[in-house]
């Protein structure tokens, strides 16, 4: 089957990768010449395991183009996988869409099935039909179908070569059997809907997710007060069936490019509807405030942190990945640089993209032993297992000052009290503090 992507973001192109995996013939289409350029070079533009060998693997099938409207005029099926930012008001941009919905309408020569991947708010599927069919140049037939993705930064690939669920919102037996076409190679369940159905689907999928975390965060700061231990809490909670045992990691909060913005636009749809979540609206709130845990935790053993020598280790929202998309580092390391603080911070992927909004603010370091060397406070952002692995000696040899604040809760609290270290963790007691 020929299929076109629209968009090179995690999204489209790890939606184009995985079907090439199949043996679907892909082309990817994109506005960034410097991404189309990579791209042809065989490397990713992002950081996620497991894809650059994928492209590596399917050259053959795969095709990356500036040229829109080349790409788009004879295809059997077209992906819409471009972003749809938050925008000040907490709703969706839909710009990116509407973009590529014209280009599509204007260019395609024949019948085709036209995907919207992208998450939208409900109901943006029908006006994209609406909106294509008022700028078709050619007299063919579209069929407009809601393809929600349900892929997590990190483990993107796995996640849509092994999916638990296809989401298919289409209004038609037609549209319902070309894309089991597109899919019947994965072998996965179908969900088989309405547009709206599926559209609902995503946003109530990832919002009931960022509930989860908010809830476990807001016991693990209750722990912390009565002297419960969370890691324990949450193994209770996890055991049964009907919970789960997964997103009840206690930590500083979720980022990234998905749960923050479908909150928010959740949130923005319900209430331009006379309506309010009131779940959704708490925990946007409450990861908000988590995000500055670690700060107040600071706050404990330094008044100011001016002139300090402060350790951060991992910049990213999460392990895995690039992307610093609403990650923690953003929130604390503002904060710290206009208190004084001179930081030196350790990512070996993320690195690349800090230095885009902070270029000279910060020492890069090429190792965790440079990062610690001399600091007089440890701040652990992000859970990569560089992290979790380290001999936990190195801290109490070469921090001037062993305090570590772990808001990941890396380490196992029978490990720490052996060591001189002030070790304060999330929603567990403070090891080895001062008096």
């Amino acid at each position: 089957m020929k299929i076109v992507v629209a968009g090179t973001g995690y999204v489209g192109l790890v939606t184009a990768v995985c079907l090439s995996e199949i043996g679907h013939t892909v082309t990817c289409v994109d506005v960034d010449k410097e991404k189309i350029e990579t791209l042809k070079s065989g490397k990713s533009p992002i950081y996620e395991p497991g894809l650059e060998e994928l492209m590596h693997k399917n050259t053959k099938l795969l095709k990356y183009t500036l040229n829109a409207k080349d790409a788009y005029k004879n295809a059997d099926v077209i992906f819409i996988g471009v972003g749809t930012p938050e925008k000040k008001d907490g709703s969706a941009n839909l710009k990116y869409v509407y973009e590529v919905a014209k280009e599509i309408a204007q260019s395609i020569e024949k019948d085709c099935v036209i995907v919207v991947k992208s998450t939208v708010p409900i109901g943006t599927n029908k006006k994209i039909e609406k909106f294509i069919k008022a700028n078709l140049k050619n007299k063919v037939k579209v069929d407009i179908v809601s393809n929600p993705e349900f892929l997590s930064q990190g483990t993107a690939v796995k996640d849509t070569l092994h999916a638990q669920r296809i989401v298919i919102g289409a209004q038609n037996k037609h549209a319902e059997n070309i894309m089991k076409q597109v899919y019947d190679g994965f072998g996965q369940p179908y969900v088989i809907t309405d547009r709206e159905s599926a559209e609902m689907i995503k946003y109530a999928s990832n919002d009931f997710l960022a509930l989860k975390i908010s809830y476990i965060n807001e016991i693990a700061n209750l722990c912390e007060i009565v002297g419960a231990n969370i890691q324990d809490v949450a193994k209770g909670m996890g055991m049964d069936s009907r919970i789960g045992n997964k997103f009840l990691q206690a930590g500083i909060g979720y980022g990234g490019s998905c749960f923050p913005k479908d909150t928010k636009a959740l949130s923005w749809l319900a209430n331009f509807n006379d309506y309010e979540i009131k779940t959704i609206k708490s925990a946007i709130e409450v990861n908000e405030n988590q995000k500055l845990k670690l700060i107040k935790k600071a706050r404990k053993y330094y008044e100011s942190f001016e002139g300090l020598n402060i350790a951060v280790l991992g910049l990213t929202f999460k392990p895995n990945t690039d992307d610093l998309r609403e990650a923690p580092s953003l929130t604390n390391i503002p904060i710290l640089l206009d208190d004084g603080a001179n930081i030196k911070a350790y990512d070996p992927v993320g690195e690349k993209n800090f230095k885009k909004i902070y270029p000279n603010e910060i020492t890069y370091c090429k190792n965790i032993e440079d990062t610690l060397k001399d600091a007089d406070l440890c701040f652990i952002f992000t859970e990569w297992d560089f992290v979790k692995n380290l001999d936990i000696t190195l801290y109490g040899k070469l921090m001037k000052k062993p305090i570590v604040i772990d808001g990941r809760n890396c380490y196992n609290l029978e490990e720490m009290k052996k060591t001189n270290i002030i070790y304060d963790s999330i929603g567990r007691k403070t090891l080895n503090k001062e008096n």
